[in-house]
């Protein structure tokens, strides 16, 4: 009888018990814990220095870009004047205290006059072609990351699926999935990884570029600007 009543004590709520016990735990994924793997830090190192590379060049040349594009106010209305009235030497100290690529391409202009048009215009242009190579200065090492950074991934990819079949291959019988699971997780995260790189420079360098057109066609108009004045009458 006494046993009767241990059989008949209530469980509260058994299943709850049981799902409780045997529901795992899922960790959350970080970003930080993506980037530096063990599995894949050899690929993710170079690509973070060529994404903190990429970022430092966007953001030097966009100054630099943005400070050769200013121009001060009636610069060329002055220099029109001065050449006008004959004070060629006050017009090249405006020019060397305008510390812009547009000054320094009007300056040699200014020592040529004088001579004829064709010297001129010919200083003028290869003093121009100068002033944008300086500007363009280090936009190649962008496009280069914008390039490599997707094929580092990649390689990436291949090594790390290199590694799981070499691991199905060492263990036909006893294959685990954790053997497999790591080449996989190399290979995923480095994808990732040189996609966002690319994708970034990709972006800093077509930006760089049109504003070093948008400089081009500023100093383009004001050469042209400054032949004409040659022409115009005292």
């Amino acid at each position: 009888m006494k046993s009767m009543f241990l059989l008949q004590i209530p469980v509260s709520n058994p299943e709850m018990i049981s799902a409780t016990a045997s529901e795992p735990v899922i960790e959350k994924l970080r970003i930080i814990d993506l980037v530096f793997a063990p599995s894949s830090l050899w690929i993710m190192l170079p690509l973070l220095v060529m994404l903190a590379l990429a970022v430092y060049i966007f953001v030097e040349r966009l100054l630099t870009i943005n400070k050769s594009a200013k121009e001060e106010r009636n610069f060329m209305n002055n220099i029109r004047d001065f050449i006008h009235s004959g004070k060629i030497e006050s017009a090249m100290a405006l020019c060397k205290g305008n510390e812009s690529p547009l000054a320094r391409m009007i300056e040699k202009g200014i020592t040529r006059i004088g001579k004829p048009l064709t010297d001129i215009s010919a200083a003028i242009e290869n003093t121009g072609n100068l002033e944008v190579q300086r500007l363009e200065k280090k936009v190649s090492v962008l496009a280069t990351i914008a390039g490599a950074a997707p094929m580092l991934g990649f390689l990436g990819t291949v090594v790390g699926m290199v590694i799981a079949f070499h691991n199905m291959a060492a263990n036909p019988n006893n294959l685990n999935i954790a053997d497999l699971s790591g080449g996989i997780y190399t290979a995923m995260i480095t994808t990732v990884g040189g996609l966002i790189v690319g994708i970034i420079a990709y972006i800093c360098y077509n930006i760089i570029v049109a504003r070093i057109q948008r400089v081009v066609y500023i100093l383009e108009a004001k050469s042209t600007e400054f032949i004409d004045l040659l022409h115009e009458p005292v």
